[in-house]
């Protein structure tokens, strides 16, 4: 594959540094297509549709698997480019190797972004039945494609890549390239409403799946393509990259298998379609596996013998080069195969029956009356928030026990705040709130509580960043750290902006009131798209009017406590009254909702929706009481640190302050006392006699 560097005539132990190889690219393209022809074949999405049903031939029919490997391959190379040029290279490397990385996602974006246009095009004519050439096929492109979920997401999807790689034509530099490679992260989530097991009858749970694998499979993937590529220019870097990127591809690898596996047993229908592993989409599902399970075996080896080795002898990298030329073959069959599962019907497709309208809206059956009971017993896991619950908890407590390790103390009371805080969230999201909050509007309401004002105190409380930035090494070569880059962010104008009190303010409130008396709303409740991003706003926004009142880590300049007090005491009255406004509306928001749920344990919409109006007023009252003695205790504090800090000083300088405030209270009092005695100074000029 041209990988080896070429050797400079100035030395036989010299290595010159070269053009970055685009030859692993290649490789892993061709490979791929291969692989993917031949599991069309087998899944069988090659074959012509029976007699009845529209043909739109062969180039669409092999078309959209071929391209779709193709733009999958691009997108790794993308992020894989944009995160190892802004996260993993050394600072010494910058600026020519960081210059060519970001060249080099440039020119994979633009393949991104036109293998997403031409696969919208060739899925637009499977979907319709219409073929290429058509003459009403454009006609009906343009006026449906933006109507159908699938492509919707396609464009937006296409949109941010084209956004992300203009960002990285424009700055070439780490900074730009690290936001450059978030939004091209972000491109993928899109995608996940289109994958093949979105279909699937635990919808959201698939839908979380499939992002959690496109994100880790992207990562590790298109990190190591990277790295290949960029071999040539890295030299004694290579073994602080090879380090950093193999932390990255074990989490990277943990995320991929689990998520498959989810995905596997939804597409298969449960544990119960297991047997369906003999089928040709099983062989498809068990060759995919398989080059997971290769992968990670490589992976292994290469943190046990390749880093290692190259550590100490950076000239020796012909081990990773093997190790590299294997793993991308092993990629290149994963890319084929993966992307024929998606154009393959699984074992349990067929015709569903009919949902119920809570079925069909809300995407869940409807669930039994609730009872007192039903607060504990009633749970449906949430693999997003339930996930990132587990991954925050235990992240936190590996900091903590990283300080006690090394002699470090860290208050108790900050830790359970923080189980405390994720524990409400998980019991808001995937507990009774959660679940029953889908069809009624009052305990949707609660979810809504708990998750703005409930769990943002304690998560406030427990200072995660001031912990992350003790606990997180930091980097001294320039790149750019998870240390780094939360540095930044609280240093930042954003959070500056943020981060004042009265801007806190107003995203709490504003946006409680936008969100409910719009379409928003609407959408939350119909789509996981909408779910995902009103939960992660409530949290956020209830997190930062939380830390700007309460918070301890470092940021912007906090407010003095009166001034606090005022801003919470004024915005919770803003609160209350949209509570009020809720129990004494005559008008059913979400109607094309709620009215047509028809639930039976819900006579009355409206009554439910004015008993929502009541727990947003009642329930909020106890976070804000909660909130409003912290800020007076703050307020105590603040002034027992001054006292103190006076008195402290009082005893350096012998009361130096004191003494001149009381001779300036002296001097005053001999001036008043001149001016009564002394008829010059006691009259006034202007009332003198004119001589």
């Amino acid at each position: 594959m041209a990988l080896a560097p070429t050797r400079s005539p100035a030395g036989p132990g010299r290595v010159r540094e070269t053009a970055p190889s685009r030859m692993p690219v290649v490789g892993i393209v061709v490979v791929g297509l291969l692989a993917c022809a031949v599991a069309v074949v087998i899944g069988g999405a090659a074959v012509a549709p029976v007699a009845g049903i529209a043909d739109v031939g062969a180039v669409v029919r092999w078309g959209l698997p071929l391209i779709r490997t193709v733009h999958d391959v691009a997108a790794s190379v993308t992020i894989g480019l944009l995160v190892v040029a802004a996260l993993l290279l050394p600072g010494q490397a910058a600026p020519a190797t960081m210059l060519r990385a970001g060249r080099l996602a440039v020119a994979s974006g633009v393949v991104w972004v036109v293998a997403g246009l031409v696969g919208l095009v060739l899925g637009f004519s499977d979907f319709s039945g219409t073929s290429l050439d058509d003459p009403g096929f454009w006609a009906q492109f343009q006026a449906f494609i933006w109507a159908v979920e699938t492509f919707r997401v396609a464009i937006i999807s296409s949109s941010l890549v084209a956004v992300a790689t203009t960002i990285a034509a424009i700055s070439l530099t780490r900074k730009g390239l690290a936001a450059a490679a978030f939004v091209s992260v972000g491109a993928l989530l899109p995608l996940a409403l289109a994958g093949h097991a979105a279909g699937s009858s635990d919808h959201e749970t698939a839908v979380n799946t499939i992002a959690f694998h496109l994100v880790g499979a992207a990562l590790w993937v298109g990190g190591l393509l990277a790295i290949v590529m960029l071999r040539p220019l890295l030299g004694k870097r290579l073994p602080v990259v090879l380090a950093r990127y193999s932390t990255m591809a074990l989490w990277c690898f943990v995320i991929v298998a689990i998520s498959g596996v989810v995905s596997a047993v939804l597409r298969l229908g449960g544990l119960s379609g297991l047997g369906s592993l003999t089928t040709a989409y099983g062989a498809l599902v068990l060759v995919k596996t398989g080059c997971i399970l290769v992968l990670g075996v490589f992976g292994l080896l290469h943190r046990r013998r390749v880093v290692g080795r190259i550590a100490g002898d950076p000239s020796a990298t012909g081990l990773f080069v093997r190790f590299a030329v294997l793993e991308t073959l092993v990629m290149g069959v994963a890319f084929g195969f993966a992307t024929a599962l998606a154009r393959s019907a699984s074992p349990t497709s067929g015709t569903p029956a009919l949902p119920s309208p809570v079925q069909s809206l809300s995407g869940y059956p409807e669930p039994a009356a609730p009872t007192i009971s039903s607060l504990w017993s009633v749970w449906r896991f949430d693999w997003l928030w339930g996930v990132l619950a587990i991954v925050a908890v235990a992240a936190y407590l590996v900091w903590v026990v990283r300080l006690r390790r090394r002699g470090d103390r860290w208050p108790v009371g900050r830790t359970v705040s923080w189980v405390v805080g994720w524990a409400i969230l998980v019991w808001a999201v995937c507990g009774a709130p959660g679940v029953l909050g889908r069809i009624s509007f009052s305990w949707h309401m609660i979810e809504h509580m708990f998750v703005a004002m409930g769990a943002p105190v304690f998560l406030a409380l427990a200072a995660p960043m001031t912990l992350a930035l003790r606990g997180m090494p930091s980097r001294r070569d320039g790149s750019l750290g998870p240390r780094e880059l939360l540095l930044g962010l609280l240093h930042s104008r954003l959070l500056r902006v943020l981060g004042n009190p009265v801007v806190a303010a107003a995203l709490f409130f504003l946006s409680l009131a936008v969100f409910y008396y719009s379409p928003l709303f609407g959408l939350a409740l119909t789509t996981h798209t909408g779910h995902v991003l009103m939960v992660a706003h409530f949290l956020l926004s209830g997190y930062l009017f939380a830390w700007v009142l309460i918070g301890v880590d470092p940021g912007p300049p906090k407010w003095a406590p009166s001034m606090r007090l005022i801003i919470l005491l004024v915005t919770i009255s803003f609160h209350a009254f949209f509570g009020v406004s809720l129990m004494m509306g005559t008008t059913v928001l979400a109607p094309d909702f709620f009215t047509a749920l028809h639930v039976s344990w819900i006579p009355d919409v409206l009554a439910d929706q004015q008993l929502a109006g009541s727990y947003a007023w009642g329930i909020g009252e106890v976070p804000t009481l909660l909130l409003a003695m912290l800020v007076v205790i703050a307020w105590v504090r603040t002034d027992a640190v001054e006292t103190k800090r006076l008195d402290r000083q009082a005893a350096r300088d012998g009361g130096a302050d004191l003494a001149a405030y009381n001779a300036r209270l002296q001097a005053l009092k001999e001036a008043g006392a001149q001016r009564l005695t002394d008829p010059e100074v006691a009259e006034p000029t202007s009332a003198k006699a004119t001589p």
